[in-house]
């Protein structure tokens, strides 16, 4: 398994980090296999996994279930499980005993939090210096999204883009081991990740930053209708899987599901006799 040190090499010998969301055990699995460089249990899984309009209603609970799964099935892998929605927009005293039990029943290597205001940074010192790695997430903060008017671009003008930059060294100085970039311009993140130590991790940032992360449901386009100007798919699993279920349901309609090689026998001596 990789480790911080491994990631801080990786961005100081410009080797790009891989990430990929994952919130089961089957993908965490085949993730591992395809050499996925980290796993992140998104608070996403509110929108792809349960069918929310948002990840607001995502709870501890869970991220704690589904960041088990995650880390049984990509067991080699660095984790990553995000604390969700007003878990940690509090103070330290109310945030440790949340982040606690996220990263010691899941098993995770780090937690992410959103955002740099004051409170979060204090949060953000006090997980790290607690022994629990953090990844910071600026830009487009989806726990933040009635806040900040939707789902847009950031840091577009002078004054956003100073104050995203400057949010990022903060992130960093507040002891972020990784900070993930969302719906940034790709000059600005570039910026960025040149002037940050710590690994930029680009989710609609450009290239050049030290990686990339997308949502899982996005790159297999399974469950989803349309894709986000930053994704791109690799396969349609929306018309495979479908194609799947209506062959088993036609099979099973027109009596070829189940055929003699899928079915048990018996001595027919054996078989009770009718009345018996």
């Amino acid at each position: 398994m990789k480790t911080r040190l491994d990631f801080q090499k990786m961005k100081e010998t410009n080797e790009k980090i891989t990430m990929v969301t994952a919130y089961d055990y089957p993908t965490a699995k085949l993730a591992q296999q395809a050499g996925i460089d980290m796993l992140l249990v998104g608070d996403s899984l509110g929108m792809v996994v349960l069918g929310y309009e948002s990840t607001i209603p995502v709870t501890v609970e869970d991220m704690i279930h589904h960041g088990k799964a995650v880390t049984r099935g990509g067991k080699d892998t660095f984790v990553v499980v995000d604390m969700p929605f007003m878990s940690y927009h509090v103070s330290v005293e109310e945030t440790v005993p949340q982040a606690r039990r996220i990263f010691q029943e899941t098993g995770a290597q780090a937690l992410k939090l959103e955002g740099a205001d004051q409170v979060i940074l204090n949060n953000i010192k006090a997980l790290s210096v607690g022994g629990i790695p953090v990844v910071g997430h600026l830009g487009l903060t989806p726990q933040s999204v009635h806040i900040i008017g939707g789902y847009k671009v950031q840091g577009k003008s002078e004054q956003t883009a100073k104050q995203l930059l400057e949010d990022a060294r903060k992130v960093e100085a507040y002891g972020a081991m990784a900070v993930v970039l969302e719906c940034v311009p790709k000059q600005l993140a570039a910026r960025i990740a040149k002037e940050l130590t710590i690994p930029v991790i680009g989710i609609g940032a450009g290239a050049e930053v030290d990686g990339q992360v997308l949502v899982f449901h996005d790159i297999s386009r399974f469950g989803v209708e349309r894709l986000p100007k930053f994704a791109v798919s690799y396969a349609d699993l929306n018309e495979t899987v479908t194609n799947v279920f209506t062959t088993y349901r036609e099979n099973v309609i027109n009596g070829v599901f189940p055929n003699e090689d899928q079915s048990f026998t018996m001595d027919e001596a054996a078989l009770p006799k009718i009345g018996d």
